[in-house]
C-alpha cells in the first residue's frame, strides 16, 4: 500500500500597504497642488482621486484584510471611499451629471463631511 502524503504550501503576497500608502501620497500632493494655487481646475485631479486615492487604496484595503490587517483594512478602506466621494463631489459641482444637480449643489454640506475626518 502506498502511503498518501498530504503537504501544506502557504502562497506569501507582497505586504499591500505600500501601495495604499503610495495612493495616499500621490493623490494628496496633487489635489494639494490645486488647493494651493500652484495649478488650477479639477479635471486632471479627478483621475489621480479615483485611481491612486481610491482603486490603489481600495486594493490595499482589500489584500490588508486578507492578511488579517485590521488597521490597514479600515485605513485604506475609508480614504478609497472618501476620495470615491470627493472625486464624485466634484464631477456633480462641474455639472458631469447634469446642470440640474450642480446647481443644488449645497457647499456646507461637504463641510460636514470634512469636518466628521
Amino acid at each position: 500500500m502506498e502511503k498518501i502524503q498530504t503537504e501544506n504550501v502557504k502562497i506569501v503576497n507582497a505586504d499591500p500597504s505600500a501601495m495604499g500608502l503610495f495612493g495616499l501620497a500621490m493623490v494628496t500632493l496633487v489635489a494639494s497642488s490645486q488647493k494651493l494655487g500652484l495649478t488650477q481646475g479639477l479635471s486632471f485631479v479627478i483621475p489621480w482621486a479615483i485611481f491612486l486615492g481610491a482603486f490603489a487604496q481600495l486594493f490595499a484595503c482589500i489584500n490588508d484584510s486578507k492578511r488579517n490587517n485590521t488597521f490597514g483594512t479600515t485605513a485604506f478602506g475609508a480614504y478609497a471611499f472618501f476620495w470615491m466621494g470627493v472625486a464624485t463631489s466634484w464631477m456633480i459641482n462641474m455639472g458631469v451629471f447634469g446642470q440640474a444637480l450642480a446647481s443644488s449643489v449645497d457647499t456646507k454640506q461637504l463641510g460636514f463631511a470634512f469636518w466628521d475626518i
